[in-house]
């Protein structure tokens, strides 16, 4: 009941900002966007030392150290990349796939038919001292291997038959990667694979007990039993800091302290690592939050050096500069922002109502992307509009440009409504009129007076991701359709709300809005995502149409073929589409580092071994 209370009067408040954004209320949003956009630039003569103290996402706090957890923990992982690097660095750049200078190998080279890839790694260190090698990557492909054959679910980017399968791979020199395809990938979709796998210590972890003897993980029984035991390490919060295992690291912090209770961990440097970046700063502490509010609080009591500003306090940016922060923002490469649709859900027959196109686009039409951009109450300015899976300024954009297929027009849902005979009830209960599946009627499955009515699992924080999903159901709420909003926590919708890794729940949720999915940036494919095996399709969305135009986008050599995949996923909708949120970057101007090294934070990638502090 006390969660029933809170959402009415978030949904009064909704209506409320959306209603004065709609009025002419956006000029004061337009000048905040333009108080962010433009990039600090490198400054100061560097100084050795000091401890920068970073925010972490609020209400998701690591809880797990080994870089391959089970899908329900994926996102919680402890200072993902910091610890441990991928064979490729991600980038923080819409228009590549991995950063050249941060990554541990050269880029691939592919033979003509695309089946053998050669890799030469470069000149890196463990922590004790020995060289990262091509038996280090061999190794943490077994391992990958044997969590999958463990469980499916146990990488979330996984889809049957895919990258792993069928990929071997050989140490041809201590510095010569050789990986055998059975099927040939496309180059960029490979790269964005290999950018997910992190390279591990074969010659510290390669056992399955503590003091235990060193096994061959070439045999798949053996690196099932080393996965096992690590995996169960990790599960040890209390000696994440203190346990050797965890202290032998590629990249160029160790882990120093972790507190099991609230999240928070310390990073020191690793003496040892020779890759790019001076590591001048001494330690970095994450600090985890509970909500945004707190965020701002320790921004403004100064006791935060870098930081996400929730786009809610969007206004606060002019005093966060005054106080000595610099704030930039831009919506990050390759993001989605979308309600999740569960195709699977029973409850009501949504899984035969959502099943209809119609509904599905009359429900995009009811989004009001723009007054959500400039309402004070949801993205305050900062956002983008975004129809399609590639996010906003992609190199791979949608056949319709900036005209997307289903625009907010609410006369045009109600009318898609009535021309399949449901009797729109504005504020009531609109129902199904005349059920059948011909021309101009309900659909499938659809009884008489059937009503439109479901769930939509909203995460508690940041806080833009409730009013967005308070003002749907509003918006909803005026064609007779009944969006009842309920708050979940990150962490729970993590762990409970995907029908590949928790099927037991699919009647929980209709729709989910859980914030950001990242899919690659510079090749953002949804396979794994959209297509029907995909080990992240939480909805159980199917569309054969698609699964082909996946597979040419993931195994053909024209990348082309990637737009025609995010065309179709738009005009198909396996998900409602929201604005792409601007990260807004906060860090005090007494630290700085290169430009790209803050912009890769828009995609919460950290390289603080590239900053410094100076007066």
């Amino acid at each position: 009941m006390k969660h029933r209370g809170r959402l009415s009067g978030a949904l009064v408040a909704a209506v409320a900002v959306l209603a004065t954004a709609c009025s002419g209320g956006g000029g004061a949003t337009r000048d905040i966007a333009g108080s962010y956009t433009a990039k600090p630039a490198q400054t100061g003569t560097p100084k050795q030392g000091g401890t920068a103290t970073v925010a972490l996402t609020p209400g998701l706090s690591p809880n797990y150290i080994y870089p391959y957890p089970p899908a329900a923990a994926n996102g919680t992982v402890i200072a993902r990349g910091q610890l441990w690097r991928s064979l490729y660095r991600p980038s923080g750049e819409g228009d590549q796939v991995a950063d050249a200078e941060l990554s541990l190998a050269e880029p691939p080279v592919y033979s003509p038919d695309r089946k053998t890839v050669t890799i030469t790694m470069k000149d890196y260190t463990w922590s004790n001292g020995k060289p990262v090698t091509a038996d280090d990557v061999v190794f943490s492909l077994a391992l990958l291997k044997a969590a999958l054959a463990e469980s499916p679910a146990n990488w979330s980017f996984y889809t049957p038959g895919q990258f792993p399968d069928g990929v071997s791979a050989e140490a041809t020199a201590p510095d010569t990667l050789t990986l055998k395809l059975r099927t040939a990938y496309n180059p960029s979709y490979l790269l964005s694979m290999l950018t997910l796998l992190y390279v591990l210590p074969s010659t510290e972890w390669n056992i399955a007990a503590t003091g235990g003897p060193h096994l061959d993980y070439k045999q798949p029984k053996n690196a099932r039993a080393i996965y096992r035991y690590l995996t169960k390490e990790s599960e040890s919060q209390a000696t994440f800091a203190g346990n050797p295992l965890w202290q032998v690291v590629n990249g160029p912090y160790r882990l120093k302290s972790f507190d099991p209770t609230t999240g928070s961990f310390s990073l020191a440097r690793n003496e040892s690592y020779s890759g790019p970046g001076e590591s001048r700063l001494d330690q970095i502490d994450f600090k985890a939050f509970t909500s945004a509010a707190a965020v701002l609080n320790q921004f403004k009591a100064g006791n935060l050096t870098v930081g996400t500003l929730d786009s809610s306090f969007a206004a606060q940016i002019g005093a966060l500069k005054a106080e000595g922060y610099n704030v930039y923002g831009a919506p990050a490469p390759a993001r989605l922002d979308a309600l999740v649709i569960n195709f699977a859900n029973t409850v009501g027959n949504f899984d035969k109502v959502i099943a209809q196109p119609y509904v599905r686009q009359a429900l995009q039409r009811l989004i009001d992307q723009q007054g959500y951009i400039a309402s004070r109450g949801v993205y305050n300015g900062a956002a983008s509009p975004n129809y399609s899976t590639a996010g906003t300024g992609s190199p791979y954009p949608p056949a319709f440009g900036d005209q997307p297929p289903y625009p907010y027009d609410p006369a045009a849902a109600e009318k898609l409504l009535a021309d399949n005979v449901w009797k729109v009830v504005p504020n009531g209960s609109t129902t199904c009129e005349r059920p059948g599946t011909g021309p101009g009627l309900c659909g499938a499955g659809i009884p008489r007076g059937q009503t439109i009515s479901f769930t939509l699992a909203s995460a508690s924080s940041p806080a833009f991701v409730g009013a967005r999903d308070v003002a749907f159901a509003s918006a909803a709420k005026k064609l007779g359709i009944e969006v009842k909003v309920v708050t979940k926590s990150l962490t729970y919708m993590y762990a409970n709300y995907g029908n590949t890794f928790a099927p037991a729940t699919r009647n929980e949720w209709a729709m989910q809005d859980y914030g950001a999915l990242y899919l690659a940036a510079g090749y953002p494919s949804s396979n794994t995502v959209f297509n029907t095996e995909g080990s992240f399709n939480l909805g159980s969305y199917r569309n054969a149409e698609v699964d082909k135009l996946i597979g040419a986008s993931t195994f053909g050599a024209d990348e082309k073929s990637l737009s025609a995949e995010v065309t179709a996923l738009a005009r198909d909708l396996p998900v409602l589409f929201l604005p792409t949120p601007h990260t807004l970057v906060v860090w005090k101007d007494t630290l700085s580092g290169p430009q790209s090294s803050f912009n890769a934070l828009t995609s919460f990638l950290y390289t603080p071994e590239l900053w410094y502090f100076h007066s």
